[in-house]
């Protein structure tokens, strides 16, 4: 099982009895969990099974309808904050501003409350700080282009610089690698397993390739409903069936996930007809 550096033993988020719900639409039920600092989860279900509405709930761009989340023994903050990054599945940079600007704009929003825009030696601090992130991710030779002139792959690098130059507590992934050929995913894998070494940031990541969801994470998540009704099929929400540790044996249990997904796309098709 992959570690990381910085990990502890204490639970440093934790979901207790949360629920999601959009009037009759139940999304999450009954979902508890505890992840530990340095964790790398990945996270896969079918789709609409709220794998992202959780990813949100982390964000702090929703707020749970019951339960509550807690960050470090904390109530997680009721909106987004510097604690904690995210990158989309399409790349979420500014395009007007080439790559050191949007990285050093991360920065400079922090302060931009107190002073505005950042100017003199506190502008060259930020500019370096975010050259250095800028150099991590393999992006230097690039740092004055715009992200239309980058590849898919680049504009995702990018946004990863986005949002780790800030150093979050919590960086959240939602399908960052779909939308990327095969070559330049297995290129983006090594890179973000590096990152989180050195980092040891507390991972959050949605994926559809189950493949992937195992070679990345150090634990696996799987979202799925409890129980389901084709007469009613928003009643009743999702949560966490299978958290799973990531050791060496995993053959099986991957084919045992990937039935009971099977079986759950299977009843969602019937609902619909």
């Amino acid at each position: 099982m992959k570690t990381s550096p910085h990990r502890t033993n204490e639970s440093y988020i934790q979901a207790n009895n949360v629920w999601q719900e959009y009037n009759s639409h139940v999304v999450l039920e009954r979902l508890n969990l505890q992840v530990k600092a340095g964790e790398f989860c990945t996270i896969v279900g079918t789709s609409g099974c709220g794998k992202t509405t959780f990813l949100r709930l982390l964000l702090g761009a929703e707020a749970p309808s019951r339960g509550q989340i807690l960050l470090d023994g904390e109530p997680l903050a009721a909106e987004p904050d510097e604690n904690r990054g995210i990158v989309f599945q399409r790349y979420s940079v500014f395009p007007h501003l080439t790559v050191l600007q949007n990285v050093v704009l991360g920065i400079e929003l922090e302060h931009s409350w107190l002073l505005g825009r950042l100017f003199g030696v506190a502008r060259r601090r930020a500019e370096d700080q975010a050259m250095a992130m800028i150099e991590k991710v393999g992006l230097a030779v690039a740092r004055d282009k715009y992200p239309h002139e980058l590849s898919g792959g680049m504009q995702q690098r990018l946004a990863i610089a986005q949002s780790l130059v800030k150093t979050p507590r919590v960086l959240l992934l939602d399908e960052p690698f779909g939308a990327l050929d095969p070559g330049i995913r297995a290129d983006m894998h090594n890179l973000i397993l590096q990152l989180w070494q050195e980092s040891g940031v507390t991972i959050f990541m949605i994926t559809h390739d189950i493949k992937e969801g195992f070679h990345l994470g150090s634990r696996l998540l799987v979202f799925d409903k409890l129980r389901y009704d084709k007469q009613a099929p928003e009643a009743y929400g999702a949560s966490i069936t299978y958290d799973l540790p990531l050791a060496a044996q995993r053959n099986g249990i991957l084919n045992e996930i990937n039935e009971s997904l099977a079986e759950t796309a299977q009843y969602q098709r019937q609902a619909v007809v």
